[in-house]
Parts: C-alpha cells; structure tokens; sequence
C-alpha cells in the first residue's frame, strides 16, 4: 500500500524512544458493570455486527465482573409425578363413566375383579419407564468426573468467532519465515510493537482498533498484492505495520514486562472485532507518531483526498511528548548532495572561505537566499520550498534529508544548515502521541477516534472478513 509506507512510532523508537506510523484466545463476552454507558454502546456493537452513527466503546476503566451461568434443571421427577396424577385423573374419570347399578352379585364380581387386578395395575404403571428426559439437561445434572472439570464457557458470538478465525499471514522480514495468527492476536502483535505500553488504556484502545481496521481493510478489499509471492498479507515493518511475532511476546513476563503485556491484552480484548468504517467501509486507518499542532489533509501528503482523513488540531502532542520539536544540522555541500544538486559556485567559494576562516557577513546575506519557503499546507506543513533552483514539496525534502516530519524550518549557521522539525511522521490520521494527551485529560477512546478521523462510524470486522 503505496500511501501507508510512512515513518511510525517503531522508527522514534530506535531514533528517540518514540514512535511513528499509520487474546489470541477467544474470550467469552463477560458481564460489565451496570451505569456504564459506553460499556453498553460495545456490547451493542458486537450483537449487532454494526454501527450507525458511531456509538460509544467500553469504558476505559471497566473490568469483567465474571462470565454468567447458565442453569440447567433436570425435569424428569416432574415427569413422572405428571405421569402419575393423570393416571389417577383418568381412573376417576373412568369411574363417573359406568352405567345404571347392575345386579348385587354383578356388582360384587366387579369390586373382588378390581381388588386383584389393582396392586398388579399400580406395580405395572410403577415400572414403566417416563417420557426420556432431555439429553442435555440429563448429561448436566449426571454426577461423576465431570462434576470436578470447570464448566466450559458459553460459545462467543458467531462474529466474533468469525473475526478471531480469520488468519492473517505475516512475513518476518529478519527471518524470512511466515507466521500465521489469528486476528486479534495479530492486533495484539501490532499495539505492542507500535505504542509504548505505559500509554494510557483509552490511547492504547484506539490504536488497536485502527491497527485492526487497517488489516481488516487490505484483507475485505484484496489489497495484499505487494505481498505477492510471499504468501503472506503482510510483513512486519512500518512499510504495513510494525508487529511482533508471538514467540517475541511470550518472552516479555520472563524479561519482567508481564504487566504491559496483559495491559496491550486488556486493550485488545475490550475493543474485539471492532473496526472504523465510512460509508459502510473499513476505513484507511493511517495514524503517525506525533504532530507539530496540527495534522494534515490526505492530498497534502498524499494525492488523494480522503473524505475522513481531514486537518484537525492536535495541541496534545507539545504537552505530552517534550522531543516533538528537534533540530539537527547539516553540511551545506551535504545537503546538496542529498538533493543531487550541483553546488553552486558561490556556495563552494563560501564553503571555502569558511574552511579557512574567511567566512563573514558578506556570504551570510548572500546564504540566505538560498532558501525559501513558497507555501504552506492547512497543517501548517511546508508544501512547497525553494532550494537553489528547483522547487520541492515538503513530503520530497523530508525524504531526501531523512528528516522526522515536513512540517520544519531552514537557517544558516556558518557553512551549515540547522533544520528544525516538528513533530514525527507523516501527520496524517491519529496522533499516537495526540491521542496519549487526550486519554490523559479524560477523553474516551470514541471521542479519540471521532477527533482525528472525520465522520467515521464502528463496526464488526466479521461483516467484512465473512466475505472473504
């Protein structure tokens, strides 16, 4: 996917210790406290397989209360007691059904006939069996070994069964080996490799169910085909989206990391099978590491323009996240290598003079024209700049001069150039660091999602996965 191959949050990792870019079991739905409303508006979600309008996700707060017993009484005793008032029932019946009295000795025949044939009639009816009791409800009441084994958990829902039993195909790109997991322990995979674990739940669970709607996404709509080849659906770097393998996983407890493992679990499990949708759609969830106050409209980074992929405000990321700004410098004749341009004369004159300890005031008014700034993006991005001669668009320079963000500034110092960014990533979708600063302050994971993704609703991933 052309669009999404962005620096994320695992790249600020191995640069700054941030990040930038866009459990296995299944769980049985558990009872939630009651009051909660938006624990409510999730449990709607997964019986319905579909939002409209956008509901709440479950509180970000909330814990499980316990999974509901279903009990089954054994009727047959009931049965039998039924079986035996009707026979009574009916010899009275049969009783009020005889004739004019008959002779006295015809009536004395009757009472000895009655009296022997009696206790043979009750031992009969005792023995006979009952109507046979429900298999189920027999099997539940029989005592004996099974008794001691705990009772097996109701079966989830078809959807979320559906959506757990869907395989995804990662490629290990150190390994080259491909491993297949199921969908929501590839979330797992996903959250943990992409947001740090000390984020809080509500910022976390927003990044899972953009990390699910995104492979939820590339597998409904048959977007794998860079992947071909490789038998997988996707591989394990920011190219999709950052994951870690499942042996990775199993290793946090024994490096001392069991509680931000069960809490990436936690965040998965409360948002299970859910994904963003647009017009009925899973939507292109892209998301990045943190911007400089502003995110970007799609066709300003990308060319196409996304109707939920808008400009919004993110003034959360300063707050929370210290190293958004960053400033780095460069070699002049660095930076034009870089860009494949020739030095210009007067630039190599200058870079000399200073070499020699010449440089003064004279080549510092000429330096900076050099450089200019010709527009800017809704984002506050740079969209155009001037370098020498040619003209290229923020995106370009960030690529070229490996810098975090397009939203920087030039300045000379010397025969160097000092740049200064702000921000990490491509800006475009949710702010991971944005959305961190949002739970901090109370937001819930509904309000994070409806904040950086423009009129999108919820839905279930197996309306979308069951098509495939």
């Amino acid at each position: 996917m052309g669009m999404m191959q962005q620096h994320r949050l695992i790249d600020e990792h191995k640069r700054k210790g941030t990040a930038d870019s866009l459990k296995i079991n299944i769980i049985p739905r558990v009872t939630q406290p009651a009051g909660r409303e938006e624990s409510d508006k999730m449990e709607a979600v997964k019986r319905r397989g579909k939002l409209s309008g956008g509901p709440g996700l479950p509180s970000d707060k909330e814990k499980p209360q316990g999974r509901g017993q279903v009990a089954v009484a054994d009727t047959r005793s009931g049965r039998l007691l039924a079986g035996l008032r009707g026979s009574a029932a009916a010899r009275r019946a049969g009783s009020r059904r005889h004739g004019p009295p008959a002779a006295p000795w015809l009536a004395a025949l009757a009472v000895l006939a009655l009296a022997l044939l009696l206790p043979a009639l009750l031992t009969w009816r005792a023995a006979a069996p009952a109507t046979p009791p429900d298999p189920a409800a027999a099997q539940a009441a029989e005592p004996g070994p099974r008794d001691a084994r705990p009772a097996a958990p109701p079966a989830p829902p078809a959807d979320v069964a559906l959506a757990d039993g869907v395989p995804v195909r990662v490629h290990l790109t150190r390994t080259g080996k491909i491993e297949t997991v199921p969908l929501e322990q590839y979330v797992t995979g996903v959250l943990a490799a992409e947001m740090p674990a000390d984020f809080e739940l509500a910022a976390l669970k927003a990044q899972a169910i953009a990390a699910r709607t995104y492979i939820v996404r590339r597998l409904a709509m048959d977007e794998t085909g860079d992947m071909a080849g490789k038998a997988a659906d996707v591989n394990d770097t920011t190219a999709h989206q950052a994951y870690l393998s499942r042996v990775v996983l199993m290793t946090w407890p024994k490096q001392g990391k069991a509680a931000q493992l069960a809490k990436l679990q936690e965040a998965v499990r409360q948002t299970e099978g859910i994904v963003m949708t647009f017009r009925g759609q899973p939507i292109t969830a892209a998301f990045f590491s943190s911007s400089g106050g502003h995110t970007e409209n799609s066709e300003e980074y990308w060319s196409l323009k996304v109707p939920y992929l808008r400009s919004v405000a993110s003034p959360w990321d300063a707050e929370v996240h210290p190293e958004s700004k960053e400033t780095i410098e460069m070699p002049l004749a660095q930076l034009y290598r870089k860009l494949g341009q020739p030095i210009p004369k007067t630039v190599q004159s200058a870079i000399a003079a200073f070499a020699q300890g010449e440089g003064g005031k004279e080549f510092k008014l000429k330096a900076d024209k050099l450089f200019q700034t010709l527009s800017w993006t809704t984002g506050r991005r740079v969209k155009e700049f001037r370098i020498g001669d040619k003209t290229y668009s923020g995106r370009e320079l960030r690529e070229k001069l490996e810098l975090r963000s397009s939203q920087f500034t030039l300045a000379l110092d010397g025969d160097k150039v000092k740049i200064t960014t702000y921000g990490y990533g491509h800006g475009v979708g949710m702010s991971q660091w944005g959305a961190n600063g949002m739970a901090r302050q109370g937001f819930t994971t509904t309000q994070i999602l409806k904040h950086y993704y423009t009129g999108i609703d919820f839905g279930q991933a197996s309306s979308f996965l069951e098509k495939i």
